[in-house]
């Protein structure tokens, strides 16, 4: 049943991605009637990436740049006017730190969280069970592995804090 799932997502991604801009409009409708929740005036760029899409909910006016991929085997929350740069990367999915449950294929997922007027940069990479708060920023190429508070900016791999609004 999941596997009928992710192709169903593939072939939504697989229409967004190939269709003109003009055309397509700012999410292939396929693609649209797939998400979990999306805001008016929310926007994806090509390519994009999802393993389900049903587990995206789109705040209004979110903007996912050219390049993103999210692995949504749990719920993604993007807030409304949360901006994420070219080549974002989300990862809801964890697999086991004991080398029997990788071999048997067992995976974790947990939720990611990214608040209303927050900007994701370019490349960066966020982990399973983060939440990002209102207005933060990650810079590009940060890799977040915990929490982001409101109005923080963070930076680097492991990302950590460098300023607090």
């Amino acid at each position: 049943e999941l596997e009928a799932m992710r192709v169903t997502a593939r072939d939504a991604v697989f229409e967004h991605n190939s269709m003109p801009p003009r055309q397509r409009g700012d999410i292939g409708a396929t693609l649209r009637a797939l998400l979990g929740g999306l805001g008016e005036g929310a926007r994806i760029e090509a390519p994009f990436h999802c393993a389900y899409g049903f587990n995206l909910f789109l705040g209004e006016g979110a903007f996912l740049n050219a390049g993103c991929t999210i692995l949504d085997t749990a719920p993604v929350k993007i807030g409304r006017r949360t901006l994420l740069g070219p080549n974002v990367q989300i990862y809801c999915a964890e697999h086991h730190r004991e080398a029997a449950g990788r071999l048997a294929g067992l995976e974790i997922a947990k939720s990611v969280t990214i608040g209303d007027n927050a900007w994701i940069g370019g490349s960066a990479v966020i982990l399973a069970g983060v939440s990002i708060g209102e207005g933060a920023i990650v810079g590009a190429g940060a890799v977040v592995t915990r929490d982001v508070p409101a109005n923080a900016t963070v930076v680097g791999n492991p990302a950590r804090m460098v300023t607090r609004r």
